[in-house]
């Protein structure tokens, strides 16, 4: 009799129950090794669209593909076994129309096995959101800061200051609540709204810049690994610095090739050992 462990991999219902509860630990991932690294210790993995400027160099997340999200996503999946796997919808590929949206998450979920899809949007997305939940795709809606929507916004700056804005803000939340989204991500709202619609909604809250009363919080990897510095938005906190140890390392492999100290005996195949 086998007395191997499966260990259960967290659903959107889990996310959902844990609304008031202990906090949600969510990351990005793009890749098969930082999966394997973060899976034990997020509650959510998160297939970002930031990985149009950490991993392709782009300056905005515009021009990031369905494919792309999708071949990302796969990786994560194949590489996790207990965080819920969620992926981010990339720009063009939902707003059009409900019937587009569906179309391309259905794609997505069918090609990468995740457990959700994440939307920017708030009450012009709801009839959306309400469409894809009711035909079994759960959707975690991003509301506050959208850097889809970063041009239309006119730039990168904290949402929320402006009495108008504020309760734009909170009506989204509850717009997309109702739709039947089980979570928001909250980004980029300065802190006492994001506070206040993490107490006003029955939804967890994912906060990034907004509020550490939020149900959880969110970071990309490459910020949190100080390996991405092109700019370091002020809700950003580095629990590591990478670079110079990346650095180092490969400025020490150039040497010793230079120097042919590299490869030696121990690497080499029927080289004999002095």
């Amino acid at each position: 009799m086998s007395t191997e462990i499966r260990i259960k991999r967290i659903t959107t219902r889990d996310i959902r129950a844990r609304k008031g509860a202990e906090p949600l630990v969510v990351l990005t991932a793009y890749t098969a090794p930082i999966a394997r690294l973060l899976d034990p210790v997020c509650d959510i993995l998160l297939v970002g669209d930031s990985l149009g400027m950490v991993v392709y160099g782009m300056e905005t997340t515009l021009g990031v593909t369905l494919d792309m999200m999708i071949n990302h996503g796969k990786a994560v999946v194949r590489s996790s076994s207990k965080a819920c796997v969620v992926v981010d919808m990339p720009f063009g590929s939902y707003q059009e129309s409900k019937e587009q949206a569906f179309r391309n998450c259905a794609r997505v979920m069918a090609e990468t096995g995740c457990a959700a899809i994440k939307l920017e949007g708030g009450r012009e997305l709801a009839e959306t959101i309400r469409f894809l939940v009711d035909r079994g795709i759960p959707v975690m809606a991003h509301i506050g800061l959208k850097p889809q929507a970063v041009h239309a916004a006119g730039g990168f700056r904290a949402q929320g200051r402006l009495d108008a804005e504020a309760e734009a803000i909170r009506a989204d939340a509850r717009a997309i609540t109702e739709a039947g989204a089980f979570s928001v991500v909250v980004e980029g709202t300065v802190e006492p709204v994001s506070r206040a619609l993490s107490a006003e909604i029955g939804i967890p809250t994912i906060g990034i810049g907004a509020s550490p009363a939020c149900d959880g919080q969110v970071l990309v990897i490459d910020d949190v690994l100080g390996l991405f510095d092109d700019f370091t938005p002020k809700f950003v906190k580095r629990y590591a610095d990478l670079r110079p140890l990346i650095t180092q390392a490969v400025e020490t492999y150039a040497a010793e090739v230079k120097a042919r100290t590299f490869p030696g005996p121990d690497h080499c195949f029927g080289m004999p050992k002095k």
